[in-house]
């Protein structure tokens, strides 16, 4: 659909079904979840393991073919932990695997497809031994991971660096850089004379935030009829 042909009414309930959904069936998997939080069509959200934290104002948008996957694997000696900051965004299809640490953040964007991972999965030599090799993994705040890129294990990336899309990160990456290639590399620093704006800055009054994406909805969709939204559901148009 180019347009969005709900009624208001229809999506405020349908983002109040969402935020319910979050909050009977993916908070109680997790070991935190701040306040604040939205995530979008959350039912494509998976949730395996233990010590699952996540602080305020994180923002999960999946789509049903992109879903957003949070692992933590327990074995013998071994313990997976993801520890997620405040007003981060992660993007459709992220995947998040731990046997040991992952630590991201506050204001982290994780782009469509990245993946960020903490271990081999299976040792080098003998491949009928889960796990292999793990190593703790750290995003320091601000940074930003692209479309697609991977984040491999021992990896440390300095606060307000960016990685560019498509990046095997496979060694450290200092802070304040543009870093992009298979294996990545620094491209570029990035310019102390200009100002940084994080995600921080949305969320800075919540509630003006709200009442200002309800303004906008109403002001979008207030030509919007029930009628018209099931017309365009089952009998589409060009244009619609």
């Amino acid at each position: 659909m180019i347009h969005d042909h709900r009624p208001f009414l229809i999506k405020q309930t349908y983002h109040r079904l969402e935020h319910w959904y979050a909050r009977q069936f993916i908070q109680p998997q997790l070991a935190d979840l701040g306040q604040g939080y939205h995530m979008m069509k959350p039912w494509n959200i998976d949730v395996h393991g233990s010590e699952i934290r996540i602080g305020k104002h994180v923002h999960i948008v999946t789509a049903k073919d992109r879903r957003v996957s949070l692992s933590t694997w327990q074995f013998q000696d071994l313990q997976g932990h993801i520890n997620i900051g405040d007003h981060v965004l992660l993007c459709p299809g992220v995947r998040l695997d731990s046997a040991s640490q992952i630590a991201i953040g506050d204001n982290c964007m994780l782009a469509a497809g990245s993946y960020v991972t903490d271990a081999d999965w299976h040792d080098l030599y003998d491949r009928t031994r889960v796990i292999g090799t793990t190593r703790p993994v750290t995003l320091a705040d601000n940074v930003w991971i692209g479309d697609g890129s991977i984040i491999c294990k021992g990896v440390s990336i300095g606060k307000n660096s960016v990685v560019g899309a498509g990046s095997v990160v496979a060694r450290d990456i200092p802070e304040n850089v543009i870093a992009a290639g298979n294996p990545a590399k620094v491209l570029r620093e990035l310019d102390p004379a200009k100002e940084l704006v994080t995600r921080r800055e949305i969320f800075r009054d919540p509630q003006a935030l709200q009442q200002r994406n309800e303004q906008i909805d109403r002001y979008a969709l207030h030509n919007n009829s029930l009628s018209g939204w099931f017309r365009s559901a089952f009998f589409p148009r060009r244009g619609d």
